[in-house]
């Protein structure tokens, strides 16, 4: 929740930032081929390089799908030796040609120009990985990836590609309407991508439009503005709002709208728009974050959260619209289907104690599922300050592993003190297990601050373990991790 990326989003940019910004022709890396495929049967071995298709440059996946739709083609590559050649591929109808490459984009992530002014990458501290401050602004990451970009970047010949290869839906950074506000939010280059928009808009092409709200800048009569022009136009599917998120590691902001007053002041202007496409549409079409619900209800967020069919089919869950719905739902399936029932015998039987840990952002409805059933003598939320960040950070996925395995320490301390206090009882105390979401991992299984599960067990001095982050599947998992 919140302008804080998720952890979805942070991977796809290391993942972009791994891509090597060519100065020659575009070139994409096999790292897989399928047995028994057409490019297995061409001799393709991981480590080759495709560098054209039919003659046509390889620049993107976009590419790759686009110009390899046939069931012939001519590749142009590059084997292990480096050596370049050409070979045409044959399949049979519906057949794969059985290539994985590394990546999405081929020739250099295209850089943002813009200079925002709640950018989250520009309030890292110092000392991270270079790829966490990659600040992209590709049309191609949007479409592939689900990113949101500004097009303030966008030449005509992007234009037109996006026109002639169907690139859509994307995924606007839309903030604001007006030119000024606009211009104030991300730039002297804002004219430029809004233009961009609408000559898109005008050809076809649809739109997912995001809005962060920065407090006294886009919101009230600026974010009415910005929904009427959006809702006029019918290529933009829908807008998410989310508030401004910011860390202390910046000098420019010090508030969002975490007051209840200001969360349910944005929900009251939002509404109408709802209501109004509700009725023309069939849909909600505005969608505030999670986070403005959180904030205006606090511990009676489960009775105020809107049903799961308000959310559509969530396409903006990664931005944190629908993630507390969706994990509501999850949790009462696993208590209809007595897997919170089989969870709670299985650590009774076992005498474990489990922590889960999670961020702040979880609070308001994490403890009360968790209360009203089986679990609570033996399963617990804990819930983990994000000091690395700091400002209003609290969203699970940016947790860092020095804050969780502080976190750890700390509950294991009292956990250690209160087993001393009755030392005298009959029965042994319960041994004890941290898990944590796999999401503050990357795909290397390093956490933001660059920390593994080992090292957080060894900084911790507990035992630490990997689960998901839905109730129906870390509650299976926890069942198997209590019988080893």
């Amino acid at each position: 929740m919140s302008t804080y990326p998720s952890k979805d989003i942070v991977d796809q940019a290391e993942g972009a930032a791994r891509c090597r910004a060519c100065a020659e022709e575009p070139r994409a890396r096999i790292v897989a081929v399928a047995p028994d495929s057409p490019a297995f049967d061409a001799g393709f071995e991981p480590g080759c390089f495709i560098t054209s298709v039919d003659g046509q440059p390889l620049r993107d996946l976009i590419d790759w799908r686009w110009l390899s739709a046939d069931d012939e083609v001519e590749l142009g590559y590059l084997d292990l030796d480096g050596d370049a050649g050409t070979v045409v591929l044959e399949r049979e109808l519906g057949e794969d040609w059985g290539l994985e490459f590394d990546g999405v984009v081929y020739d250099g992530v295209r850089q943002c120009r813009n200079a925002c002014t709640f950018c989250f990458m520009r309030q890292l501290p110092d000392g991270m990985r270079p790829s966490l401050s990659l600040r992209d602004d590709d049309f191609r990451l949007s479409f592939l990836s689900g990113t949101f970009v500004t097009f303030t970047n966008l030449t005509a010949a992007d234009e037109g590609r996006i026109i002639e290869q169907c690139i859509s839906p994307l995924r606007v950074s839309l903030h604001a309407a007006d030119a000024e506000a606009r211009r104030r939010l991300i730039g002297k280059h804002a004219a430029h991508g809004l233009a961009a928009l609408d000559r898109l808009l005008a050809a076809g092409v649809e739109f997912h439009a995001q809005i962060v709200l920065v407090p006294g800048e886009n919101d009230g009569e600026v974010l009415t503005d910005t929904l009427e022009w959006a809702f006029v136009r019918p290529g933009i599917l829908d807008v998410c709002i989310v508030p401004l998120g910011y860390t202390r590691h910046q000098s420019v902001f010090t508030t969002s709208f975490n007051d209840p007053a200001a969360a349910r002041g944005v929900l009251d202007l939002v509404r109408p728009f709802q209501e109004r496409a509700l009725a023309e549409r069939g849909e909600v079409w505005a969608y505030p974050a999670d986070e403005f619900y959180r904030n205006a209800f606090g511990a009676q967020l489960l009775d105020n959260l809107p049903p799961t069919e308000f959310y559509g089919d969530f396409a903006m869950f990664e931005d944190g619209v629908g993630i507390v719905r969706s994990f509501v739902d999850d949790w009462e399936e696993a208590e209809r289907t007595g897997l919170v029932a089989r969870a709670a015998d299985t650590l009774q039987t076992a005498n474990l104690d489990v922590r889960y840990l999670v961020g702040q952002a979880t609070r308001d409805f994490l403890t009360p599922l968790v209360a009203r059933g089986l679990l609570t003598s033996h399963f617990e939320p804990l819930f983990v300050d994000n000091h690395f960040f700091g400002g209003n950070v609290d969203v699970t996925g940016l947790l860092c592993g020095c804050d969780m395995a502080a976190a750890i320490r700390a509950a294991e301390a009292t956990r250690t003190a209160a087993a001393a206090l009755n030392a005298h009882d009959t029965l042994p105390s319960p041994s004890a297990l941290y898990l944590i979401p796999r999401v503050v991992f990357n795909d290397d299984a390093v956490t933001l601050d660059g920390m593994t599960l080992e090292d957080m067990g060894k900084r911790s001095g507990a035992r630490v373990a990997v689960v998901s982050c839905n109730a129906t599947d870390y509650l299976s998992e926890i069942i198997d991790l209590a019988g080893r």
